[in-house]
């Protein structure tokens, strides 16, 4: 069976379960839920990002890995199904593959429908841009964020154009994170290239209400908070349609 049939397929079979029809296949395979049996009775696609972005290349089968090839077309299907009502991210990963990573967040900011972002556990590295892209933005009192440049493993090659890429694709995070935040790109810079946080590298730790005062998120709050402003937004916006 195709991947785009599988999720047409899967998205037509729901179980109903604790008041909210949940599809244990996507769930099990994908890491996503809809939630669409609420008081409100919206449609509400959750995202699971966990653990490693895994990009172009195949992780470890032990390693807890989000699959970029199975996020942005799920995406793309939320995009364009009008009976769902709004996305709700949760996150807790330690970033992965950079261009996976901001090419997520990218889609999701780029969604027209309301959307909200939940960090819980940790959201770091590329996992910054990713806590960013919703339209309100929350984070778990003992949530964490590590903010740092980005590393390069393996052998790289020590020529000006290796050097000059990767400085591009830094300012890319930088750019994209400072648009969709209210932190400013230079105080965004001094937490990355912080040398007196981290042991064994630069950069630096945010944990819940700190990364709110940097105005790198909106609010602390969990998963209660998270949907009340969801629905909110998904208020607002079916409001602007009627009026």
């Amino acid at each position: 069976m195709s991947f785009k049939n599988n999720i047409v397929n899967k998205e037509d079979d729901k179980i109903s379960s604790n008041d909210s029809n949940v599809d244990s296949g996507i769930i099990k395979d994908f890491g996503q839920i809809l939630l669409n049996n609420n008081e409100r009775g919206y449609k509400i696609h959750v995202l699971n990002i966990i653990g490693e972005i895994e990009g172009h290349e195949n992780l470890s089968p032990m390693t807890k890995t989000s699959k970029y090839e199975h996020i942005i077309p799920m995406l793309a299907a939320v995009e364009e199904n009008k009976s769902i009502d709004g996305l709700l991210v949760l996150l807790n990963t330690v970033g992965g593959d950079v261009e996976s990573g901001l090419a997520i967040a990218e889609m999701i900011s780029s969604i027209s429908k309301p959307k909200v972002c939940l960090v819980l556990g940790g959201g770091h590295s590329i996992g910054v841009p990713l806590a960013v892209s919703g339209d309100v933005t929350f984070i778990a009192q003992t949530a964490t964020m590590i903010v740092h440049p980005i590393r390069v493993g393996g052998m790289v090659l020590g020529v000006k154009q290796n050097f000059e890429y990767i400085e591009k694709l830094q300012d890319r995070i930088l750019d994209f994170t400072v648009a969709h935040s209210n932190v400013d790109k230079l105080s965004l810079k001094e937490l990355m290239f912080n040398t007196k946080e981290l042991t064994k590298d630069i950069g630096s730790i945010l944990v819940g209400e700190q990364a709110v005062k940097l105005g790198l998120i909106d609010k602390v709050g969990g998963i209660k908070e998270a949907l009340n402003q969801l629905y909110d937004l998904i208020n607002l916006r079916k409001n602007s349609k009627i009026s």
